[in-house]
């Protein structure tokens, strides 16, 4: 069984990333064969129009645009489950994944009866992290993600859409559990995505003045640990 992991986030190691390694582990440990993929390392557009996959006797379910995305279209079309995430931004996903939906979508669409070629299934899980409370996503965010989870429905499988939400807790957490666990700052700076070690710092000073004061305090009962001994 082969999973499909599309990062649709601009960010390696922050919270979609997290999410969807967690997933790929998942579907590792009930047997399946997985491949992840940052989509923000490949350079590609949404489909260009080309009409090439429309040509008669021609093979379906191809994309022949030449970009890095295209020879991803094949293994995604033969995959088992595709498992992909992405951040709220400006209520919606981010434009790499609107790239994906419209390359899969187009060259699997018949333009004789607009049925679709695609014969196989592929089940899909849809994570979605944001920076807001359920609440706030039942309120503004789940009506597109509910027309995101339609978009796959071509693949003929299972869809289900995974809000997460209040992420940014979820990175704080993670930083001052980092730091406190001894963690240099330029790793966290790199887990976190900043630009420079010195934003890390200005986010994150109070555990580190924390941590000063504590270390001190330790240096403190050493000394008249040995003064007294």
């Amino acid at each position: 069984m082969k999973t499909i992991i599309l990062n649709g986030s601009p960010r390696k190691n922050w919270n979609t990333a997290l999410m969807l390694k967690e997933a790929g582990k998942g579907a590792e440990s009930v047997g399946a064969e997985t491949e992840y993929i940052d989509l923000f390392d490949l350079s590609y557009t949404g489909c260009r129009s080309c009409m090439a996959c429309k040509r008669k006797g021609g093979a379906r379910c191809r994309c022949y645009w030449k970009d890095d995305l295209s020879p991803l279209i094949d293994p995604i079309f033969a995959a088992d489950a595709l498992i992909i995430g992405s951040p709220i931004y400006l209520g919606d996903v981010t434009s790499q994944v609107h790239g994906i939906i419209e390359r899969l979508h187009f060259c699997a669409l018949s333009y004789d009866d607009y049925f679709n070629y695609f014969t196989g299934k592929i089940n899909v899980g849809i994570i979605l992290t944001m920076n807001a409370p359920k609440a706030y996503y039942n309120m503004a965010y789940k009506k597109k993600a509910k027309e995101i989870a339609q978009s796959f429905k071509a693949l003929n499988g299972e869809v289900e859409v995974l809000p997460c939400c209040d992420t940014l807790q979820v990175t704080d957490s993670y930083a001052v559990a980092a730091l406190q666990a001894g963690d240099d700052i330029k790793t966290v700076q790199g887990n976190l995505g900043h630009a420079t070690a010195a934003f890390t710092l200005d986010v994150y000073g109070h555990v580190t003045d924390q941590m000063k004061e504590d270390s001190a305090n330790r240096m403190e009962r050493f000394i008249h640990s040995v003064r007294t001994a």
